[in-house]
């Protein structure tokens, strides 16, 4: 049976308010995160070279904020695919507190992109098949 991508996050001072809990902005950074090392280390796609001819933004998010987290706690961060299309990926993920509460939950989709040189023209374009089976590993 295929597991999400896991990942933990100790709560900053950078990532908080005046209230002491994390901004909710600090959130999509830390799913940002949680993207990228997704990326580099269980698909072996690290952003620093996809990036110079291509990418994979985030065209629709869906976000609910469950439980405040605060500062000094530790968060289980986890991500896995509920649907892979020809060049869009349908992510799920939710953050978890250490006692297992659900912080932050939602849905995330991702689109694989070409970027010409010039970088004015984005489009979307098909994952080939090796990264589709490497993708297709975190279907839950």
């Amino acid at each position: 049976m295929n597991q999400p991508f896991v990942k933990q996050e100790k709560i900053r001072f950078q990532h908080v308010d005046y209230a002491g809990i994390v901004f909710y902005p600090r959130f999509l950074e830390m799913l940002n995160c949680l993207v990228e090392d997704w990326f580099e280390e269980a698909l072996g796609r690290p952003f620093s070279q996809m990036h110079e001819t291509n990418g994979i933004p985030t065209v629709d998010l869906k976000v609910q904020f469950k439980k405040a987290a605060r500062l000094g706690e530790i968060l289980t961060k986890k991500l896995w695919v509920k649907n892979l299309g020809g060049a869009s990926i349908l992510c799920g993920f939710s953050f978890e507190d250490a006692q297992g509460s659900v912080c932050l939950e939602g849905e995330v989709t991702l689109v694989n992109v070409t970027i010409n040189d010039d970088r004015k023209d984005i489009k979307a374009t098909p994952f080939n098949e090796e990264m589709k089976l490497k993708i297709a590993t975190f279907i839950i």
